[in-house]
């Protein structure tokens, strides 16, 4: 049997028929040279490495180990099967093979075997690329409490570059378009399974520095709040994944993010506040400013409020009076449906804003809207604006209008369960067991409180500093 060399194969030309020559320094390695597929006698062989051998079975077998690679110089990789392999490597490879099989293992099976897996890791990295499971995850993630999409869920999908069609509320009906410049667009094609620390870290940290494609930037500088953001989202879609078994290890676990800063204390306004504000909102335009009084009005939050639906009031619903505001359970945080009974002050402000048509299509028109396809937003501007008018007021938020809602409630002498009922609170008085067996919805004294609190806030603003106040509920 001849001793191979490069020199020496560099000068086979291919013949009729497929050939195969016998190494003898290593066991059963064989440099295979494919027939000739043109009259050219200067046509180049097409070499690969070969090994034949027995199997712990006794049948004969025959294993591919690579295409020949006839330059001399190596590198510190081993040799694997099916790469390039010079003659040192391909003999090595060999050697390792020749033990595998003293050892009784089935070389044959044991490299089909592999293959399987790699076509099948292959498989799974181009079916599990971070925009195909992104979408899944804005389709299938669940509040684990009420089994609805979180409502924020358009956010969560912007944060990872999928914006849905306003038109639906719906993630599974349409496909997304992925934003230009986000992380869907960045990591198209990425496998989620390659996504590592650094990689998210990077990510969080363009956010916080640059801003997040697809979202309005409200300041010019860093934001940690973006960071924040950022971070919230990517660790909720990488649990979610390691929970479906898309990946082994949460990237998110160990990666540094801004913490939240100290929460400022909560308030509520007092009268003179309130007749200031009142004051202040014949600054702010429609339908805006009335807007901010039925907050004050009503004590609901502020996306119940903005996205108020002219079929959710009374007379638009079948049987239900004309001063009765409901919300379905996909409108409320504790997903239950809420009945707000609407003073007559309320109804008046209600009645006043400006209508906006609806576009084609759409079935409902939205009571505070500019565009009338979607409710009024830029509430970071218009607080802004508020404030500038309001003069030296402390600091406060547009959610403490709910917590003066039901501070002015209790000095009113209204009972705390009438006041949790207005503002649908499922906690507090209504926490535990006394949430399970207390259901009375307490609808006539809701109606009652309400009508009391709009006239007291009426007062203040008609009567200035010379405030009366209303009789105390009967106990």
């Amino acid at each position: 049997m001849p001793v191979l060399t490069v020199p020496g194969m560099l000068k086979y030309r291919p013949a009729a028929k497929r050939r195969e020559i016998r190494d003898s320094l290593a066991p059963g390695l064989h440099l295979v040279i494919q027939p000739k597929r043109t009259e050219d006698k200067r046509e180049p062989a097409r070499c690969s490495w070969a090994m034949r051998f027995r199997r712990p079975d006794g049948r004969t077998g025959k294993l591919t180990l690579g295409l020949v690679d006839f330059s001399e110089g190596e590198n510190d990789e081993e040799p694997v099967l099916g790469a390039p392999l010079t003659l040192r490597a391909a003999r090595q490879l060999a050697n390792k093979v020749d033990r595998d099989r003293a050892r009784g293992v089935d070389v044959i099976l044991e490299y089909k075997a592999e293959k399987e897996r790699k076509r099948a890791k292959a498989i799974d990295a181009a079916e599990n690329t971070f925009v195909k499971l992104a979408i899944e995850f804005i389709r299938d993630h669940r509040v684990r409490r009420w089994g609805t999409w979180p409502r924020r869920w358009r956010e969560t999908a912007a944060l990872l570059g999928l914006r849905w069609d306003r038109s639906s509320a719906d993630p599974t009906k349409g496909e997304p378009e992925i934003i230009p410049g986000g992380q869907a667009d960045k990591w198209r094609d990425t496998p989620v399974s390659t996504i590592d620390e650094p990689a998210v870290h990077t990510c969080i940290d363009e956010a916080r520095k640059k801003g997040i494609p697809g979202l309005k930037k409200r300041n010019k500088g860093k934001s940690d709040s973006r960071a924040r953001k950022m971070y919230g989202a990517l660790s909720a879609f990488f649990k979610w994944a390691k929970q479906q078994r898309k990946i082994t290890a949460n990237p998110c676990l160990d990666v540094w993010h801004p913490e939240a800063p100290p929460e400022r204390p909560k308030r509520a306004l007092n009268d003179a506040e309130i007749k200031v504000f009142w004051t202040a909102t014949e600054r702010i335009a429609e339908p805006f400013r009335s807007a901010l009084r039925v907050l004050l009005l009503t004590g609901q939050r502020l996306k119940e409020v903005t996205g108020m639906a002219d079929h959710e009031l009374g007379g638009f619903l079948l049987g239900t009076p004309a001063d009765l505001w409901t919300l379905g359970p996909d409108r409320t945080k504790n997903h239950r449906e809420h009945h707000v009974p609407l003073s007559s002050l309320v109804r008046e402000i209600i009645d006043a804003v400006p209508k906006v048509v609806a576009p084609p299509g759409q079935n409902f028109s939205y009571v505070f809207s500019t565009t009338g396809s979607t409710p009024i937003s830029g509430w970071s501007k218009i607080k802004k604006n508020l404030d500038k008018a309001m003069g030296d007021v402390p600091h406060w938020t547009l959610h403490d209008l709910r917590r003066t809602t039901a501070a002015g409630m209790q000095r009113l002498g209204i009972r705390t369960e009438v006041t949790e009922r207005a503002l649908n609170h499922t906690s507090g008085t209504f926490g535990g067991i006394v949430g399970v067996y207390q259901i009375d919805p307490l609808a006539a004294e809701v109606k009652t409180a309400m009508e009391r609190w709009s006239q007291h806030v009426a007062g203040l603003v008609e009567r200035g500093d010379n405030i009366v106040l209303l009789r105390a509920e009967a106990k």
